[in-house]
């Protein structure tokens, strides 16, 4: 149990992905604008993260090693989360058009998130189980969907604030993300 609850702390706050190791910044930054965007940009994260950790840790554990594939691990995982995304991308098109519109290119770009792809990676490099390897990509997701959350708030409320001419939109933005990262710094030794 106490593994279970340092993955949660460790991926939500001390290890966050986009935080402390920088990956998927660019729908971080891209899909923050409004709160209802980030949100289910969060949700489609979290449910891929989530599948992909578990469906890659079966195809690495019974196809590639056993049969010597090891070298393929990157694409293989690639292809797995290029369905898994085209699964979410077509049942939001029919579930909810309008988050599907309002999330635009951003979210095909789940497939080349770096944040997926690394949650696999190091899946199977920290040695997971199959169980401990889901719960890893579910804590992860949810870590990368805080930023996202919390960054969206805060642009939110900077949109209606009275800001300097250069510091709205990017620059803003930008800053704010900074600040955050420093923050999550703060949390390094909890765990």
């Amino acid at each position: 149990m106490n593994v279970y609850l340092s993955m949660l702390i460790g991926y939500l706050l001390v290890n966050n992905y986009v935080m402390c190791q920088f990956f998927g910044i660019c729908p971080f930054l891209g899909v923050s604008k409004k709160f209802d965007t980030a949100l289910g940009m969060g949700m489609a994260v979290t449910f891929v993260i989530t599948l992909a950790s578990f469906i890659t840790w079966l195809v690495q554990t019974y196809l590639l090693t056993p049969f010597g594939l090891d070298y393929l691990q990157t694409i293989a995982f690639i292809l797995v989360i290029a369905v898994l995304v085209q699964v979410v991308e077509n049942a939001l098109k029919k579930l909810s058009y309008s988050l599907y519109q309002a999330l635009g290119v951003y979210l095909p770009l789940i497939t080349t998130n770096c944040v997926v792809l690394a949650v696999a990676i190091n899946n199977i490099t920290d040695g997971w189980n199959l169980l401990e390897a889901t719960f890893c990509g579910c804590c992860s997701a949810l870590g990368f969907t805080l930023s996202l959350l919390l960054l969206a708030c805060i642009r939110e409320r900077l949109e209606l604030s009275n800001m300097p001419k250069w510091m709205k939109g990017s620059p803003g933005a930008l800053i704010t993300a900074g600040l955050m990262a420093i923050s999550f710094m703060g949390f390094g030794g909890l765990i």
